[in-house]
């Protein structure tokens, strides 16, 4: 069982033919017990997504994706703004070990896998320190 955003419970509902009325009624209900929480759920999708070896671009928009608000994912990725090229570099060692990339192909290839997994081009430049 996981958090689920407001959005996406409304679609998966309306996907299955259930009236829109009927839903703002029982997801106002949740909210109102506690059950539903956004603020919640982008605690624990952060924590899980930077375990998982994710960075912020794409943690964002994975949570963009679920309706939830710039203002609720922010705070959470501040919070994390020091630790980001930790998170980097422990993904770029698990997936290319410690050497730096050999020639431009490597370069490109490693660039490629960390912007992918959402982290920002500058970032990535730094950990890389390429010289043309």
């Amino acid at each position: 069982m996981r958090e689920h955003a407001r959005l996406e419970l409304t679609r998966k509902l309306t996907a299955r033919g259930f009236p829109a009325p009927a839903i703002d009624v029982v997801l106002d209900r949740l909210e109102a017990e506690g059950a539903l929480d956004e603020t919640r759920l982008v605690e624990r999708y952060v924590a899980e997504r930077v375990e998982k070896g994710f960075g912020p671009l794409r943690i964002r928009a994975e949570l963009n994706d679920k309706g939830v608000a710039d203002a609720l994912i922010e705070p959470q990725l501040r919070h994390l703004r020091e630790a980001w090229p930790e998170h980097l570099a422990a993904l770029h060692a698990r997936r290319f070990g410690d050497t730096p990339p050999a020639d431009r192909a490597s370069y490109a290839k490693r660039a490629r896998f960390l912007a992918r997994r959402g982290f920002p081009t500058d970032m990535i430049r730094r950990l890389l320190r390429w010289n043309d």
